[in-house]
């Protein structure tokens, strides 16, 4: 009697501590899937999210991209010249080069340069100076854009996309986790991680734009060395001329070879329709012969 007690007893401690751990089981994988659910929708609320102006209240710093654009008047001789000085000039600051072209004369048309780089704000009154010592500046504009939206948008989802990152990474170093929720967890995190770098790469190019200023310098010849002749428009004249002649030429050359090869042919038939009609004149005329002198 004793051993059945007993028995009993055990197996009612056994079936207990059983099912206090499914239990166990069952509630950290409750809690799990919350944490993930909760990051899902995170990620949902930064994907979603107009951040600007709930940072933009406590935003002090404003973020302005500027421009400038600078016409210089040079002549044949110089520009050359002035167009490789403010590049070599540019290489002595906080400068770089984006985009350079130079075009010399040809014929009616002028010769012209253009520059287009990003200088620190510090050092834009230097590359000003420099230019104007190659050139006279005819025109300067300047455009001033507020990109502080723009930044402001970008480092709140860095930073929303760094925490739920970081939380991702949590979840897949904890013990007990199934093979389906990690799998899960890793898209995720690939997703998460692909959308960081995005966001890293238009941060940089945002930074480049509002912490140097964009130059644009356009150099032409705005006096050319030579005077017109007063006989220019007679010349032009015989130069029109000459090229209307040189047309007109090249189209009989075309209608010549065109029509040839027809004319050979339209003679060649005539040519035969010649020698049948004369040998039905001589035919004729020998059975005319024939039958008068029988």
């Amino acid at each position: 009697m004793r051993r059945i007690i007993a028995f009993w007893l055990f197996l009612s401690v056994l079936l207990s501590f059983t099912s206090c751990s499914k239990k166990a089981a069952h509630s950290l994988d409750r809690a799990e899937r919350n944490a993930y659910s909760e990051s899902s929708a995170l990620l949902a609320n930064v994907r979603a999210m107009p951040l600007a102006k709930g940072y933009l209240a406590a935003a002090t710093e404003r973020f302005i991209a500027v421009q400038h654009k600078l016409e210089v008047a040079s002549t044949d001789e110089r520009l050359a010249p002035a167009w490789q000085s403010v590049i070599k000039f540019c290489g002595t600051l906080q400068c770089e080069v984006t985009a350079s072209s130079i075009t010399a004369r040809s014929g009616e048309s002028p010769a012209s340069g253009s520059i287009a780089l990003r200088v620190a704000p510090q050092d834009f009154p230097k590359l000003l100076t420099q230019v104007e010592k190659e050139g006279n500046i005819v025109q300067h504009t300047t455009i001033n854009e507020d990109k502080t939206d723009a930044v402001v948008d970008t480092e709140a989802r860095l930073k929303n996309l760094t925490a739920y990152r970081d939380s991702l990474r949590s979840m897949l170093g904890r013990s007990g986790l199934n093979v389906k929720d990690s799998v899960e967890i890793q898209e995720k995190l690939t997703d998460v991680q692909s959308d960081l770098d995005s966001e890293t790469a238009k941060r940089k190019i945002l930074a480049n734009e509002t912490g140097k200023v964009a130059v644009e310098i356009e150099f032409r010849v705005k006096n050319p060395g030579n005077r017109r002749s007063a006989f220019a428009p007679l010349g032009r004249a015989l130069q029109e001329s000459s090229e209307v002649l040189a047309e007109s030429l090249g189209s009989l050359v075309t209608f010549t070879v065109a029509i040839v090869p027809w004319v050979l042919v339209i003679l060649l038939g005539i040519w035969i329709l010649v020698r049948l009609r004369r040998r039905r004149r001589a035919r004729k005329a020998a059975l005319t012969n024939a039958a008068v002198g029988s």
